[in-house]
């Protein structure tokens, strides 16, 4: 048997094999891998918990987000509402107010014209009493006239007592 190039490298070979498993690499390469899945794995474990964390957060923010807008929407009714209540009532000071103005007018009219017709029945009674007088002086005596104007005065006084009361 010839000892040519490839004795000599199937007997490095085998000596290569040898000296792997003596010095044990084929379990540290083991090790390794398993170390590296249970790492993955380790990994894996996590980010399904931390997703699982994420969708806990996601369903309580859309729950306060859902809260947050049936609140909102609340507020909103409420605030129209009263908004509504409010326009009812500055609609019913309105037309009281306007009511009592509208009695205070009518107050004064009447006021104004009774102060008038006052006027005009003193005005007339002036004048008629005027009108007497000179009527008086002119067609009878002196001392008649004297008589008669006391007479007709105290009765027009009487008389202006009893419209004035």
């Amino acid at each position: 048997m010839a000892i040519d190039a490839t004795f000599w490298v199937a007997i490095s070979f085998i000596i290569f094999f040898g000296a792997l498993i003596y010095l044990k690499i084929p379990q540290k390469i083991s090790e390794m891998l398993d170390k590296m899945i249970s790492d993955i794995k380790n990994e894996i474990d996590e980010s399904e918990k931390l997703r699982t964390e994420a969708k806990t957060l996601l369903d309580n923010s859309q729950k306060k987000l859902d809260t947050a807008q049936s609140v909102s929407n609340e507020i909103l009714e409420n605030a129209k509402k009263d908004a509504d209540r409010l326009i009812i009532e500055m609609n019913d000071k309105f037309h009281k107010s306007s009511e009592i103005k509208k009695n205070i007018a009518e107050n004064k009219i009447s006021q104004m014209k009774e102060a008038a017709l006052k006027e005009i029945k003193d005005a007339s009674i002036k004048i008629a009493v005027d009108s007497v007088k000179k009527i008086i002086t002119t067609s009878v005596d002196k001392s008649k006239l004297d008589a008669v104007f006391q007479k007709n005065l105290d009765e027009t006084k009487a008389e202006l007592k009893k419209i004035n009361s």
